[in-house]
Order: structure tokens, then sequence, then C-alpha cells
């Protein structure tokens, strides 16, 4: 019997720091929504991945998340919805790009700032964006490239001789 109660607090201690450490690093990652924020809409010929929950950076520095993202019905480009922290006064002519954070994948979007006077409101729209450069299709352009390349010589050559 009191083996069994010493089990059991065991256990139950073991939860219990379990619990504390989850609480801890889900703080110290800083994961979750920008709670204090208005929310900006960007849209893009395609997403390469992004996700919401994915961070939006300026100069490296989280400022804010994807909020969510759908397909414009109409346009049939990608809405990005983006929640920016209220203390971020985005000028009208920012840019938003959508970049890789490693060679391993992952993405988040970086705003470039403009010298706009006037600033974003909730709601507002990013006009300027950039798509995420496709690393699979540029390798496959540069195979081809130096391909083509190498097959006019053989050609030049064989018509020399």
């Amino acid at each position: 019997m009191k083996r069994s109660v010493v089990e059991t607090l065991l256990g139950a201690v073991v939860i219990v720091v379990a619990a504390l450490f989850l609480m801890f690093s889900y703080r110290v990652a800083g994961v979750g929504a920008v709670s204090d924020g208005y929310e900006v809409v960007a849209h893009f010929s395609g997403i390469g991945g992004l996700q919401a929950g994915d961070d939006v950076q300026i100069s490296g520095v989280k400022v804010g998340n994807v909020s969510r993202v759908e397909l414009d019905p109409e346009t049939y480009l990608a809405r990005v919805y983006i929640t920016v922290d209220k203390s971020v006064k985005l000028p009208l002519d920012t840019a938003a790009l959508i970049s890789s954070e490693s060679l391993l994948g992952g993405r988040f979007l970086a705003l470039e700032p403009g010298a706009d006077e006037e600033v974003l409101e909730n709601g507002g729209v990013i006009e300027y964006t950039q798509a995420p450069q496709n690393l699979e299709q540029l390798l496959g352009q540069f195979i081809f490239s130096v391909s083509d390349e190498g097959g006019e010589g053989d050609a030049e050559e064989g018509a020399s001789q």
C-alpha cells in the first residue's frame, strides 16, 4: 500500500513539472497571436508554404504574425491577413515579401517600410508584395542553362571537323 501511494505522488510530481515546462517554453518561444495589434492584408501570387502563425518581421525583429491565409475567389491570389503590433506604424508604401528562415524550410513574412507620411490603418492593404523564390525552379533553370551551353559547344566542334 505504501508503495502505490509513493508511486502516485511521484507520478503527480512528474506531471506538474511537465506542465510547468510546457508553459515556460510556450512563453519563451513567443508563440501565439499578437494580442494588441491591427490587421492589414497583402495579396500574393504564391505563398510557398507560408501559413497562419508564421512570424512577421521588420529588419529581423518580430512585429506580428500571419493570422490567416485564404484564396481570393475573384483574382485567385493568396490573401494573407497580417496582425501587426499596435506600436508599429507602417507607411502606406510598405512592401511585403515572403522569405525562408533557412535552407531546411520555414517561412516568415518580411516587411520593408517605405517613406510615405501616411500610415496603414486597421484593414489596410499592402500594395507592394513579392512572392517567395522557388528554389527547385531556380535550380532547374540553372541546370538547363548549363546543359544548353555544353550542348552548343559540342555542336560547334562537330561542325568544324
